[in-house]
């Protein structure tokens, strides 16, 4: 796909009835390096834009049959409809009042200034940009994580940082692939704040936490009326993301129904909204992730074989914790920071046999069951040093005599504390993430583990 630069080439449809006036304007615009196409009918106008993606329409406002303001009344509803710009030679303070009120970005008269109007123009685009990130991103986005290096310097963990430091400034699509815990999300954090759309949106989606019904409606939007309970038209991550980057977390749960649609979109940027027929663009780097072996799947008929190789243009193993011991002293002197500044205890690092035996444990739950377990033993340590007995690891001595069910309580206790907060957020996952000081990602790993649905 395209480099996601500013200077993208804007599309605009001309709208006016006076045919000398529809050239003028697709000559001069033309020459300022916008691609123009005209209308000269309120019809005829609605029809392009239901099949064609123009990124400002400048509009007349009296024309025979269905006027500009019933152009605008018309596309009023839709949040992804272009700015309007409205340009007429009969104007009339009562007629800009309406076109204003009716949801004109501005409104020129003739003759107008072409300095002028090319200046509107890219205002109301910019300005159309900002407002539908703005509102996705409240609604929708994934909080990343916390951090954004890895820590360690074993020298499994030296090649992954290697190979993300050549692929960020590329534009090219990254497989990541690795057990679960390894940090796979952070890998692709670190290649989208190395690349060149670092200042532009990182979205995350986990293709595991919708049904096939919604996971193309949360990715490319829907259309008022597409299927039940959908009463207005909504954006898809991928207009969110435009001119940024799109991280598809655990890709092997994307329904094969879906596949060839993602196929599309990864070729040519292009996509339909759910129940829709207007084809649209987005420029979107597409970093996508899975603990799943893939070329199993294609094998069994459940993955597309040209997705996948579509997919791994670069491909990027993660090595799990087993493979990387020398980091574990690091890793688990940040968590011991991490949670103690959280639970506000003064713990300040392990002795030597907690330290050894962590060292020791193969953790295959990787990087995340390390930092569960450090979590849970700044809160059972009673000092500044997490001794052997706050630790629950399996085949462990000097246990504590209740550690079973002091860790059964301590679990019950998280489910109680996230439902209480996904009440209190009306069951909001972003919301309810940002209040417990956890990623989104987490937050529904931990719902799935408490069985925690929405009312």
């Amino acid at each position: 796909m395209a480099s996601g630069k500013e200077d993208r080439i804007i599309h605009v449809l001309a709208v006016d009835d006076e045919e000398p006036f529809r050239r003028l304007l697709q000559k001069e615009l033309s020459r300022k390096g916008f691609t123009v196409d005209t209308a000269s009918r309120g019809d005829e106008a609605l029809l392009k834009l239901r099949e064609n993606a123009y990124d400002v329409v400048l509009l007349d406002i009296l024309m025979p049959g269905i006027d500009g303001l019933s152009v605008m009344k018309e596309l009023g509803p839709d949040p992804a409809a272009p700015p309007v710009i409205v340009i007429t030679g009969k104007a009339t303070v009562g007629t800009a009042v309406e076109a204003m009120k009716s949801g004109a970005y501005d409104y020129l008269t003739k003759p107008y200034k072409l300095d002028e109007l090319e200046i509107v123009i890219h205002r109301a685009v910019e300005v159309k940009r900002l407002r539908y990130r703005t509102t996705v991103v409240e609604q929708e986005l994934v909080r990343k994580e916390e951090g954004s290096e890895f820590i360690g310097e074993s020298p499994a963990l030296t090649e992954v940082k290697t190979l993300i430091n050549r692929v960020a400034p590329t534009d090219s699509t990254v497989l990541i692939t690795g057990e679960s815990g390894t940090g796979k999300e952070l890998v692709a954090n670190m290649i989208w704040r190395l690349s060149s759309r670092g200042s532009r949106p990182f979205i995350p989606l986990n293709c595991a936490t919708f049904t096939e019904a919604l996971m193309e409606s949360e990715l490319f939007g829907h259309v008022k009326g597409a299927f039940t309970g959908a009463h207005q038209n909504r954006y898809g991550i991928v207009e969110a993301a435009d001119g940024g980057t799109l991280f598809l977390d655990e890709i092997g749960e994307i329904p094969l129904s879906l596949q060839a649609k993602l196929l599309r979109f990864l070729d040519s940027g292009e996509f339909r909204r759910v129940g829709g027929n207007r084809t649209l663009k987005a420029d979107v780097r597409v970093i996508a992730a899975t603990n799943k072996d893939l070329d199993a799947r294609v094998r069994a008929g459940t993955f597309r074989e040209d997705l996948f190789y579509r997919l791994k243009v670069f491909a990027l193993v993660v090595p799990p914790l087993r493979q990387r011991k020398e980091d574990v002293r690091a890793l688990t002197e940040f968590f011991v920071a991490r949670y103690s500044g959280r639970l506000a205890k003064r713990v300040t690092g392990l002795d030597a046999e907690s330290l050894r035996r962590l060292e020791e444990h193969s953790w295959p739950g990787n990087v995340r069951e390390l930092e569960n377990a450090i979590e849970r033993a700044v809160i059972l340590s009673d000092s500044e040093t997490v001794r052997i007995t706050d630790l629950s690891l399996p085949g462990r001595s000097g246990a504590h005599p209740m550690q079973g069910d002091t860790s059964a309580m301590l679990q019950e206790m998280e489910a109680t504390h996230i439902r209480k907060v996904l009440e209190e957020t009306g069951w909001n996952q972003t919301r309810a993430s940002n209040a417990l000081g956890i990623n989104r990602k987490t937050l529904y790993l931990k719902m799935k583990k408490y069985g925690l649905g929405s009312r």
